[in-house]
């Protein structure tokens, strides 16, 4: 794996709109934060131009976001949400630019998407907070300062390891591997797909946000359908925020449909790790080797 060359003071960052668009309002809060660590914000031209839910129709998304792809004096691209659209690009983008210019891409939820082509490139990214996660709104999640502070780190060239409370229903065990993953609807859509997440032998963390219980299921019994659970190293079970459930219960909760479906693998499992849709959306480096441990006093992960 291709690891991106870490920024220093006056470094650019191209804030990017793969998906849905987002306000100058929304976006001040993360243009200040940029500053106060010494980088420049490039926006993309489609960042303020909306197209019904969507910043700008594909085409118009895919060219923007190309530009900063090309653009060598950009060093690492923030996508500033996420919500849907970003694997309607995928058409239309040639990213196989990274390889020549590698750079870091931040992101998470629907910059999924873009993790895992990455990752097939073998290129490292970053599974984090996002702009609109800033923003002083009632729906905006907020921020942990010492997760800003970590993804801080990791662009000029740290990777602080991710530490977590113990839960009765962890498996305990040691692996190693690359680190990889996402939002798990994202991870769905792409099975059977040239940009199917590759697992074999990897950490994967998974996580997801305002589904049902048995859509959960469903898409768990899809990866595990593709062969995607069988041969992991260790698997991380972030936020899984504002599950539903029918009318008539499902019957299982989330922790126990993942426990159902590993039941006879013998790697690792870990559940509330602090990523995704949550409060502590801590950064995770994707395409990175890493120690995971999992211990009656708690859980490590740790970047080699």
């Amino acid at each position: 794996m291709v690891t991106p060359q870490f920024l220093t003071a006056g470094d650019r960052v191209g804030l990017i709109a793969p998906a849905r668009f987002i306000t100058a309002e929304q976006l001040a809060p993360a243009l200040k934060l940029l500053e106060s660590w010494g980088l420049q914000a490039v926006l993309a031209d489609n960042i303020h131009k909306p197209h019904h839910q969507f910043a700008g129709d594909d085409i118009q998304r895919a060219v923007s976001m190309q530009a900063l792809v090309n653009d060598p004096e950009i060093k690492a691209l923030w996508s500033v949400r996420g919500g849907y659209g970003s694997i309607r690009l995928l058409d239309h983008l040639d990213l196989t630019s990274f390889k020549r210019n590698p750079k870091w891409l931040i992101g998470y939820s629907d910059v999924t998407v873009f993790h895992n082509v990455l990752h097939i490139l073998g290129i490292a990214s970053i599974h984090g907070t996002m702009p609109i996660d800033l923003a002083d709104l009632p729906t905006a999640l907020g921020n942990h300062p010492e997760a800003l502070e970590n993804l801080r780190s990791i662009l000029f060239g740290e990777t602080p390891a991710l530490e977590f409370a113990p839960n009765a229903a962890n498996r305990q065990g040691l692996a190693k591997g690359i680190v990889t993953g996402g939002n798990l609807s994202m991870l769905y859509s792409m099975c059977g797909s040239p940009y199917q997440v590759q697992t074999a032998g990897k950490i994967l963390i998974i996580e997801d946000l305002d589904e049902y219980r048995y859509h959960i299921d469903r898409m768990l019994r899809n990866l595990k359908n593709n062969g995607l659970l069988s041969d992991l190293a260790g698997l991380i079970v972030g936020g899984f925020t504002k599950i539903h459930d029918n009318s008539i219960p499902f019957g299982n909760t989330v922790k126990e449909i993942i426990l159902e479906l590993v039941d006879g693998c013998d790697y690792p499992v870990a559940f509330d790790a602090p990523s995704g849709h949550i409060h502590k959306n801590y950064p995770l480096v994707f395409g990175q080797q890493a120690q995971f441990e999992v211990t009656p006093r708690g859980v490590s992960l740790n970047y080699l």
